[in-house]
């Protein structure tokens, strides 16, 4: 049977390069983003995005990434790493809408043989939210 944890987090680094010829179009970046778990997941996140901004002139909010994230710590209190594949888009007037995958055999330590889903959510005061659905072998 499967569990459903929560755990909130916070980013704390980003280190963030464009790439491409992009010109007047959309921009075009690669960021290195670092955050900090806390709750029934405790500990770091390593990831990796690939992002868009639609039109980075008119400080529109319409947006997209793609990610790999190496995260390592302890589930509830199972110690441990894994890889999270997700992505995220944002239309401006519109919430965030995320979704991604435990990858499957990424899991090391008491975390070998995990496997779920998971999604992001921030609210309006901009806390960041971790929903991960799980299972372990």
């Amino acid at each position: 049977m499967g569990r459903r944890i929560v755990s909130a987090f916070e980013v704390t680094g980003w280190e963030e390069t464009p790439y491409g010829e992009e010109g007047d179009g959309p921009s075009l970046g690669e960021a290195l983003v670092l955050k900090r778990y806390r709750g029934e997941l405790e500990g770091v996140g390593r990831a990796r995005l690939l992002m868009c901004r639609a039109d980075p002139a008119s400080n529109s909010e319409n947006a997209g990434y793609v990610a790999s994230e190496m995260v390592e710590g302890s589930l509830e209190g199972r110690k441990g790493s894994f890889v999270l594949q997700h992505w995220g888009v944002v239309a401006a007037g519109t919430p965030p809408r995320t979704a991604g995958h435990v990858v499957p055999g990424s899991g090391t330590g008491e975390l070998a043989g995990m496997t779920g889903k998971m999604e992001i959510s921030v609210t309006q005061d901009g806390t960041h939210t971790l929903a991960l659905d799980y299972e372990l072998d």
